[in-house]
């Protein structure tokens, strides 16, 4: 499950859980929705990741404190430290990759 957050849920959603990724996006942004189908299936294949999509045209906050520049941006998170961050549609594999780095 992809969870929706906000600017308001934001920093909850990232300290309630240990392994979370950020999915930055916008309706408008081709790659976003290329992309969102990849962050679903992964959301199902990995239940001990929680996956959030913050709409950075409704939240600007997030996307300021975080430098984000172009979306899709991912953000990943470990114990509420952000610890790595990916930019663009990457294929499901490179996703992959990322996460299992991050679980070890």
């Amino acid at each position: 499950m992809v969870n929706e957050i906000t600017d308001a849920t934001f920093e909850e959603f990232i300290s309630t859980n240990d392994l979370v990724v950020v999915d930055c996006w916008a309706a408008w942004c081709g790659p976003c929705r290329f992309l969102s189908p990849v962050i679903e299936e992964l959301a199902e294949e990995h239940k001990d990741v929680a996956f959030g999509k913050l709409n950075v045209d409704e939240n600007n906050q997030v996307p300021m404190k975080f430098g984000i520049m172009s979306i899709p941006t991912l953000l990943y998170f470990k114990g509420g430290n952000m610890v790595n961050k990916t930019v663009g549609a990457l294929p499901k594999k490179a996703l992959e990759e990322v996460l299992e780095k991050l679980k070890n």
